[in-house]
């Protein structure tokens, strides 16, 4: 029974680079729940390995600030019970936008929602909260997540 297990662990071995990409990422999706953003250079970098990764990324419950970046990826949906956030961009426990942060973030956004962000989201202290389906009206192009199956 050994000898039947191992060869079958050596034949996917060896078949899976074959196998289309679909079949190769059947792992479960990656679940971004409740994030409320932070350092915007780390959500960058957390964004690359997110789309490196391959797997789906679902975004769900609430996702403000630097976590809005995700979205967009092309692995991505949202929730469609989500909520997002959007603030300008600002030193930690301060009112001071930094120079050139929001431009790094609208990097990230497409449509109305870039359009809303350039717009004044951008440089709002208040945080402005639309739910995943004005989302979606805003920016098309954006996926809903299917129900969720955790």
């Amino acid at each position: 029974m050994k000898a039947i297990a191992l060869f079958a662990a050596l034949l996917l071995t060896l078949l899976a680079p074959a196998l289309p990409a679909a079949a190769q990422s059947r792992e479960a999706p990656i679940v971004i729940w409740n994030n409320k953003g932070g350092n915007v250079v780390k959500a960058m970098q957390y964004r690359d390995e997110l789309a490196r990764s391959g797997r789906r990324v679902e975004i769900r419950g609430y996702c403000r600030s630097a976590c809005t970046i995700y979205i967009t990826l092309p692995n991505a949906c949202l929730g469609p019970d989500a909520f997002v956030g959007f603030h300008a961009p600002r030193i930690p426990n301060t009112q001071f936008i930094p120079p050139m942060v929001g431009d790094m973030m609208a990097r990230y956004y497409r449509n109305g929602i870039l359009q809303k962000w350039n717009g004044g989201w951008n440089k709002s202290i208040k945080m402005q909260k639309i739910t995943a389906r004005e989302y979606v009206r805003l920016d098309p192009q954006t996926r809903l997540c299917g129900a969720y199956q955790g």
